[in-house]
């Protein structure tokens, strides 16, 4: 995690890219929406955001290895 000035931390990683099936950034697992607000989350919102990107960056990882299968 970034940390940017007195801003919460960023989960982002400057991966910065994408999936195109499902909107999530490969590397944070945010979408572009969640990006653009997250300076702006409550840090309630911001922890449950959190968690979602776990669980997306696992089902990504999961249909990244099916893929490549």
């Amino acid at each position: 995690m970034k940390r940017t000035g007195k801003r919460a931390p960023s989960p982002c990683i400057d991966v910065c890219r994408l999936d195109p099936k499902t909107g999530w950034c490969l590397g944070c697992g945010r979408t572009a929406g969640e990006i653009g607000e997250w300076s702006k989350l409550t840090p309630f919102r911001r922890g449950r955001l959190q968690q979602e990107l776990a669980r997306r960056l696992g089902k990504l990882g999961q249909r990244t290895l099916l893929e490549s299968e």
